[in-house]
């Protein structure tokens, strides 16, 4: 059988050099019948291997109900990459952050009572074995010393940035090892001397994760690893959006100039990200270094492969990089057509959808005591007497939302609050009935706000008076979507049909909209927000059928979507300066 190990100098395929020229695409940013078009492109632009991250709560939402279908199976995904004659590089966490919501960890996990998330305590570390054995059950016979192609396996994820518990990480070895992986293990960390040090473990292979001044970057891991190959496994050539910023992207030529460098040095490279994808659904992370920032649904990274797998001028120039050092496939992807342009009407679905509960609480439960994993839940309750004096407008406060509200009096929207513009306090009338309509907006993936509640975390005031006894009713998208909404105030739901000769990549428009959701064909696209930067959502062509399709939009910010707008390429924003 072929062996993959790690030498004096370099990585060693059948005890021959070998380096390493990855990309990074996620199986769970991409639609299944996309994998194998994405991974031929990977082959095409010169990359010699696969890497993709395994995100834990995709594959167990809830506990105990572990899925490896459609969208996680993960087995498949390294047999596409393995047809194609890729190797594969797995990166199982747990914790993954990858902008990806709660940093790929369930949120059933995070709110464990007493759980020590990421450091050798009993409990986490029961359920992370339980976790990694159900991912090496698919990984182990697909090792390259099985026949297989995956020739390296992470431990944890730039963890120096997070925590320096060695057992934690031993631990998370031994559990790989016993699991009957074979093949070389590696850490990876950004390279700052404590940050290395912190995330690494001896017997373990470093990397790093950078995406400039490479050359310095690889002296300092020099430092910390004396021996073996060198490895970025992390090279980032592009970067994330976030709501209310702007579209990042990257010189051209200056990652190519770094991509060079590091290739030129003799050091083996994961590009992050090769194709980013989607965060389809509910799926994105957010950010809070200070300030809360959710990150959009495209995760179009200004990679090589843009967000509908479409070679950028970035892929070009990387493929000529790679040239100069290895073989490249003489023939290279031709650029698609445009996507069809046209137009469809949307007429209102006014129906129940929102169907309250009954159930009452001293204060408003979060979505986690719900056990909700939507995005919406609504919360009421009556005004307490003394919170107006003669019906004058009175200030409502809420200390800690997680993270946007539309707030309702007697059946009237009269404002928002919100975490990220840090609005706290509303001025509403006087009235007997009090609503706020919260979203959860996506979940911090990074640092010490992984896991965090959501919703009204603090029970709002009136008039500096405390609002007791609530409902709190959660809401099903799906079912929004399917039969509307009763709530005169609340979100608007509105569907349109139309006809395509077959399957296409889309892209919705949503200019015009507010804040809301989108579906097609049932596949819930994501969030879309007119804060930008982001204005379309992609529509993988897959989801589309020859003949009828169906769009539906969940409008959250009191926009009126009477037509929804098909345009012929994506627009994700005004450019970062």
């Amino acid at each position: 059988m072929p062996t993959f190990t790690i030498g004096e100098t370099d990585f060693l395929l059948d005890g021959e050099p070998h380096r390493i020229v990855s990309g990074a695409l996620h199986y769970f940013r991409v639609h299944p019948e996309q994998w194998a078009d994405r991974i031929r492109k990977a082959r095409l632009m010169g990359l010699n291997a696969i890497e993709t991250y395994v995100a834990w709560n995709a594959h167990e939402p809830r506990r105990g109900e572990w899925d490896t279908t459609g969208w996680n199976d993960l087995g498949r995904f390294l047999d596409l990459v393995a047809a194609e004659g890729l190797h594969a590089i797995v990166r199982p966490g747990p914790y993954i952050c990858a902008e990806w919501h709660n940093g790929g960890l369930p949120v059933w996990l995070t709110g464990m009572p007493g759980i020590g998330l990421r450091r050798s305590e009993p409990q986490y570390l029961a359920e992370v074995t339980r976790y990694l054995e159900r991912v090496y059950d698919i990984v182990a016979p697909r090792q390259i010393d099985r026949g297989g192609n995956v020739i390296l396996v992470q431990i944890e994820n730039e963890y120096g940035a997070y925590g320096s518990d060695k057992d934690y990480l031993a631990e998370l070895v031994r559990v790989t090892r016993d699991a009957g992986i074979t093949v070389p293990l590696t850490t990876v960390d950004q390279p700052q001397p404590d940050m290395l040090r912190d995330g690494s473990l001896d017997g373990v292979h470093l990397t790093g994760s950078f995406g400039s001044r490479a050359q310095e970057r690889l002296a300092t891991l020099r430092e910390h690893q004396p021996t073996g190959p060198l490895m970025c496994s992390e090279f980032w050539d592009g970067w994330f959006d976030w709501w209310g910023g702007l579209h990042h992207t990257t010189s051209v030529e200056d990652a190519a100039a770094e991509l060079d460098a590091l290739l030129a040095a003799g050091a083996s490279v994961n590009i992050y990200m090769f194709h980013g994808g989607t965060n389809y659904g509910l799926t994105n992370g957010a950010n809070d270094k200070g300030r809360y920032l959710p990150i959009t649904t495209s995760y179009d990274y200004d990679a090589p492969l843009d967000e509908a797998g479409e070679p950028t001028a970035k892929f070009a120039a990387f493929r000529e990089v790679i040239a100069r050092y290895a073989p490249v496939p003489a023939v290279a992807p031709a650029p698609a057509a445009a996507a069809p342009e046209f137009e469809v009407a949307l007429a209102p679905v006014v129906g129940d959808g929102v169907k309250r509960t009954g159930t009452r609480h001293p204060a408003p439960p979060s979505f986690e005591q719900l056990d909700h994993l939507g995005a919406l839940v609504l919360y009421e309750a009556e005004v307490p007497s003394g919170a107006s004096r003669d019906g004058e407008p009175t200030v409502l406060q809420v200390d800690e939302l997680r993270d946007h509200a539309w707030v309702a009096v007697d059946g009237r929207r009269v404002g928002t609050l919100s975490r990220t513009r840090g609005e706290r306090t509303l001025l509403v009338p006087a009235g007997s009935h009090l609503a706020l309509l919260v979203e959860e907006q996506g979940r911090v993936n990074y640092e010490h706000r992984l896991g965090e509640e959501k919703g009204l975390i603090t029970a709002p005031r009136l008039g500096g008076v405390p609002i007791e006894g609530w409902s709190a009713t959660p809401i099903d998208l799906g079912q929004l979507a399917a039969s509307g909404s009763p709530l005169a105030w609340g979100p608007r739901v509105a569907r349109g049909s139309f006809t395509l000769e077959g399957p296409a990549d889309l892209f919705l428009d949503t200019a015009g909209f507010g804040k809301g959701f989108a579906f097609v064909n049932g596949l819930l696209l994501g969030r879309y927000w007119s804060n930008g930067p982001q204005r379309t959502l992609y529509v993988p062509a897959p989801v589309t059928r020859s003949g009828a399709n169906e769009v539906v939009v969940i409008e959250l910010d009191g926009a009126d979507p009477a037509a929804a707008r098909f345009v012929a390429a994506p627009i994700l924003g005004p450019l970062e300066e």
